[in-house]
């Protein structure tokens, strides 16, 4: 005979113990016998039958009298296949504050949730973030904490996200990868009754254009709070027998937004107590209603086991959980490859000794230099993967405290046992232990930043402030096209990274390489010295480009590592051939302001490789000495003994004396748009020759940037190698010198130096501060700073850069006009 497994709104589990065809028949008969409730068409007949007993008065759940899930269209094959149960919930929170979200994390574990949505965030802004064993998409308003959504992810599921799109602060979808079809879940909140009918019909109108979105094939989930009632009443393909209350006109609503996208109500087909059917209790306790729903599409709709809410859950809100559990396959998708990182902390000794003997085998002398670095590059990973304990995760102090905790666990149980007083004082109890505990977090993390600077630990002191008082930055999962449309999708956006930094960097084709290739005068070679001190001074605790290979390992090796680095440097002074991995670059995009959907709202950090830049500093140390002798004193960036405090005070210095004599002063504070993006190559290197610099220093920078490869690193995973054709790398240890006297060549050529417009101070003309790039220009009167400005303008074109119109702000103390400015 066949086995079967019967439970709470469960299928029916096969196993092959018998023909077949006998066992359906005895399947037929006892479904007969047990009168389970009919379907109409494709319907799903399921119901939980309750017994009304005395334990009901004493506060405790029914016992239920259990059927089977049955799909009465014959067609089992669905359900067979999917060999795996998941939960999918929806909450409304009232927001998640004041520790909320440990509270609803705490309950996902409990209710063994793997995907849940959120209403009624309160939340501001859009992004994802990971937070311990979850990890969490979400979107909310610019400023205003109102409306917002979020989903949840259970590590059990994190892996089969394939890309999330946060729409806007009422709805926000996340698609998984799954066998043989994918599945996008949506997460809504709907405008509640009392809102005008405009925004209610905005709000489908943006469903409908999400669901656009979504491929046709996607098995679909729409949850959420959808302040609508759709009743008891049937209605065939919808929804099923076991809704509550009465139809209103937000229930109707929803009833032809289902039947137009072929969706099903799902907890309104499952015979439960009331109990487990309202999703929401009136204030004063005297009135429950169901508005909270799971939708899924109809084709679909046999893959649902159960839905019902969990009073027994709580986090403070006046909505119930609500759960469905469905079957379907989700794909086990790898883990991506995370950069490992050493704890450079704990170097051993036996690290040292076995990279020294293997260092004093290598042949350093006459080697190309790609195959000693390879060489060297091997010996020193092998043996630091082997030797070095790999950094442990720093966990992130948790501020709410375990009574904290406990309390809302005492709350859960006065909400379950219906004890509303008691809810109430734990509840008031459960926020004055959460704001005492926030408090003294923030105490005790301040005692600890005043303690880092007492012991003069500045690393750890500004890391300490950033932390406490940093603003947060979530990821971004989502990016546009260049048609301005959302991308989701892992490859998609990588793609569009690809395309957006190889356009960035392109080199312009009608721009032809100048170089003759000639060089008659060599430099002195290379000192052991020189390395000596470049590695020394080279900064620790620096992110790696991912090589596995931190300066600290050389470091830590002293003379060892430096003769083996000076016989490297002098295998490329000479030939002024670089090993090609030390070309190579990854660029980290960092978001500035503005939408961060946009990739030009991204700077591109450069991480390179550490060991390389031995050899920049020994390049740049020598041709300090010539751009130190070309830059002018308004120039303070990135010069000893200058920077923006000095340029700061001048300015107000100024400001206070055109006041004292009552002139007039006009500011222009000019932005470029991805200045060291859009350095040309090949006008660089004519700059450097008419500033004096050597020819072999000058070919040497050249080669750093001939056939220079970079990928982008993004949450997904790096992007395919590519070429880079301009710009100087931002992080790298020469852009401020290169950069600074390209900035010198613009303003040399548009005549401020010799201008007689500026400000007349002891009896020299001052007409612009610098620091890099930013440049201010200033000037008595409108028309004098107008034409100072059209001279930078022009000049700055004609060597590739141009200025960001929207960034660029002007100060005066006078009368001004507006300007217009072509871009």
């Amino acid at each position: 005979m066949w086995s079967t497994g019967e439970g709470n709104g469960k299928p029916l589990q096969y196993s092959c113990l018998e023909n077949p065809m006998n066992s359906m028949k005895r399947q037929n008969d006892r479904i007969l016998k047990e009168e389970l409730p009919g379907s109409v068409g494709a319907q799903i007949a399921t119901g939980d039958q309750w017994r009304n007993n005395s334990r009901k008065k004493e506060g405790m759940e029914p016992k239920q009298k259990q059927y089977p899930a049955v799909d009465v269209t014959g067609d089992r094959s669905k359900v067979r296949c999917c060999k795996e149960q998941y939960c999918i919930g929806t909450w409304n929170v009232r927001s998640m504050n004041q520790g909320r979200l440990e509270v609803v994390k705490q309950e996902m574990v409990g209710v063994n949730i793997d995907i849940l949505g959120i209403s009624e965030l309160k939340w501001t802004g859009m992004g994802e973030f990971n937070s311990d064993d979850h990890y969490i998409y979400y979107c909310g308003q610019e400023s205003l904490r109102r409306n917002g959504v979020a989903i949840m992810v259970n590590k059990r599921v994190r892996n089969a996200v394939l890309g999330c799109n946060l729409k806007n602060d009422r709805m926000i979808s996340v698609r998984f990868q799954g066998k043989p079809f994918n599945i996008t879940v949506i997460q809504v909140y709907a405008p509640t009754s009392n809102a005008e009918e405009a925004e209610v019909e905005r709000f489908y109108e943006d469903l409908q254009d999400l669901l656009e979105l979504t491929p046709k094939k996607d098995v679909l989930f729409i949850i959420g709070d959808w302040n609508a009632k759709v009743a008891s009443q049937e209605t065939p393909g919808v929804t099923g027998k076991f809704g509550l209350g009465i139809q209103n006109e937000a229930g109707q609503r929803l009833i032809e937004f289902c039947q137009e996208n072929a969706q099903v109500i799902a907890n309104t087909l499952f015979q439960q107590h009331k109990r487990r059917l309202y999703t929401w209790t009136s204030p004063d306790g005297q009135h429950q209603n169901q508005i909270d729903y799971i939708l899924c599409s109809q084709r679909w709709r046999s893959s649902i086991q159960s839905t019902k809410t969990r009073p027994g859950t709580d986090c403070g809100s006046d909505h119930e959980l609500l759960i469905a559990k469905f079957r379907l396959k989700l794909k086990k998708v790898g883990k991506t490859t995370k950069a490992f990182r050493y704890d450079l902390n704990q170097i051993p000794y036996d690290y040292t000794v076995e990279v020294r003997n293997r260092f004093q085998g290598l042949d350093l002398i006459d080697r190309v230099p790609d195959e000693l670095w390879t060489e060297v590059h091997d010996t020193v990973q092998e043996i630091g993967i082997k030797t070095i304990p790999m950094e442990k995760k720093c966990e992130k102090a948790k501020w709410l405290s375990g009574e904290a905790l406990q309390i809302a666990v005492k709350r859960r149980e006065a909400k379950s046992k219906g004890e509303k007083e008691r809810y109430e004082h734990l509840n008031a109890e459960f926020q004055r232990i959460a704001r005492r505990d926030k408090k003294a977090f923030l105490s005790n993390q301040c005692k600890e930043t005043e303690e880092n600077n007492r012991m003069g630990k500045t690393r750890d002191l500004f890391k300490k402030i950033r932390d406490t008082k940093g603003i947060f930055h979530a990821k971004m999962g989502s990016i546009k096209d260049k048609n301005g449309m959302d991308l989701t999708e892992a490859e998609d956006i990588k793609k569009r990274w690809q395309e957006y930094t190889e356009e960035l960097y392109k080199k312009d084709l009608h721009d032809p390489d100048n170089h003759d290739g000639v060089i008659i005068h060599l430099e002195p070679d290379i000192l052991e010295c020189e390395v000596k001190w470049a590695l020394e001074s080279i900064t620790t605790n620096k992110a790696s480009r991912g090589d596995g290979i931190p300066v600290e390992l050389f470091q830590i090796l002293k003379d060892d590592a430096m003769k083996v680095l000076h016989s490297i440097c002098q295998q490329i002074w000479k030939p002024q051939q670089w090993p090609q991995d030390w070309k190579r670059s990854v660029f980290i995009p960092i978001p500035k302001k503005g939408n961060a959907k946009e990739c030009s709202n991204y700077c591109t950090i450069t991480l390179t490789s550490h060991t390389s830049k031995v050899m920049l500093k020994i390049l740049q140390a020598r041709l300090q000495q010539y751009v130190n002798r070309e830059l002018p004193d308004v120039q303070a960036g990135f010069r000893k003994g200058r920077g923006t405090r000095d340029q700061i005070a001048k300015i107000r210095w100024i400001i206070e004396k055109a006041r004292a004599f009552q002139k007039n002063i006009y500011f222009c504070f000019i932005d470029y748009a991805k200045a060291l993006d859009c350095v040309d190559h090949n006008k660089l290197w004519k700059i450097l020759k008419e500033m004096g610099i050597p020819d072999h220093l000058t070919c040497f920078v050249r080669n750093v940037y001939a056939g220079q490869e970079a990928t982008v690193r993004t949450g997904h995973g790096t992007t395919d190698w590519f070429q880079i054709g301009k710009g100087v790398r931002q992080g790298c240890i020469l852009s401020p010198c290169l950069f600074n006297l390209y900035a010198k060549y613009i303003m040399r050529n548009a005549g401020l130096e010799e201008a007689q417009a500026g400000i007349k101070i002891d009896g020299r003309n001052i007409n612009n501060l610098r620091y890099a790039d930013d440049t201010t220009l200033m000037a008595e009167s409108e028309e004098e700073l107008k034409s100072l400005l059209m001279k930078v303008k022009v000049e700055s074109e004609k060597v590739g850069l141009k200025l960001n119109i929207q960034k660029t702000k002007i100060i005066a103390s006078g009368p001004t006009t507006s300007w217009e400015i072509e871009e």
